[in-house]
Parts: structure tokens; sequence; C-alpha cells
């Protein structure tokens, strides 16, 4: 189901980008798998539109953008750690870290980027818990950052 929803939608994973520090990934305990946060890479790079803050640089579109491929990458990881979408039973949270100036307010609608599409790609099973929080900075000055936690079988 999910590989056939990636399809219907256009959206082919790209390779799990590798860890830029010291840490992993992914880690898998029991049923539950947990995602490192994801950077708005595409094909290894940052578009410039998703480079720098909300608020000053980046618009509130480009952000949701920037959060959607967050959660592209966080399925190339879960494709990683699982050799088999099929496996992932459900999203039960996503964590966003938003590059912002304080006075952004649109936290949320960024964030939307991300959730749409968990929803859009599983369904009901996609509803997730979420946070989503306003940050001075991200790793390579990146407009967003998404973490997640999967159910899987």
């Amino acid at each position: 189901m999910i590989s056939a929803r990636l399809a219907e939608l256009g959206i082919t994973l790209p390779s799990a980008n590798p860890p830029i520090a010291n840490y992993v990934p992914f880690i898998q305990t029991g049923n539950i798998l947990v995602i490192s946060g994801q950077l708005c890479l595409d094909g290894g790079l940052l578009r410039p539109e998703h480079t720098g803050k909300l608020g000053e640089s980046v618009s509130e579109k480009d952000g949701y953008g920037a959060s959607r491929l967050c959660a592209i990458n966080l399925l190339a990881q879960a494709q990683n750690a699982t050799q088999d979408l099929t496996r992932i039973v459900r999203c039960l949270r996503l964590g966003g870290f938003v590059n912002c100036l304080p006075s952004f307010l649109s936290l949320p609608a960024v964030m939307n980027g991300a959730s749409d599409l968990m929803v859009a790609i599983l369904g009901d099973n996609g509803r997730h818990a979420r946070t989503t929080v306003g940050v001075a900075q991200l790793p390579l000055n990146a407009a967003i950052e998404i973490e997640a936690m999967f159910e899987v079988a």
C-alpha cells in the first residue's frame, strides 16, 4: 500500500541520508522504530529556498515544501531500517524543528507539510502525535528538521 501511494503521488524515495555527526540514523526496539531528525535535503543537498530562517529568507510556502521533503527523507530512512515499507503499521509521532525568527508564528502550518504527507501515504494510520518548535539554528542552516516514531510489524 505505501509503495502504491508513493507511486500515485509521484514520489520516488531517495537513498537514506547518512548521519552528519556521531549518531545512528534509526533505532528499533520491539515494534517501535525511531528515526533521527532528517533535514530537508534533496539529493543530498539543501535547495536555496530551504536554507535559512522562516520569517526571513524562507517563505511559509517553501517551509511547507521543506517539511514535506523531511517526511520523504524519514520514509527513506524507514525503508533503510525495515527493508520493506509494508512493515510500517502507523506513524506514531513527528517532532519538528523550524529554523525561524522569534516573530514567526506559522510553525503549525509549516509542519503540516510533513503531517499532510504522512496522512496522504498512510491514511488514518498516518495521523500522529506531534510537536513543533521554533529554534535559533539547525545543521547546515536548514529551514526544517523532523524526527519520527513509527510502529512496525
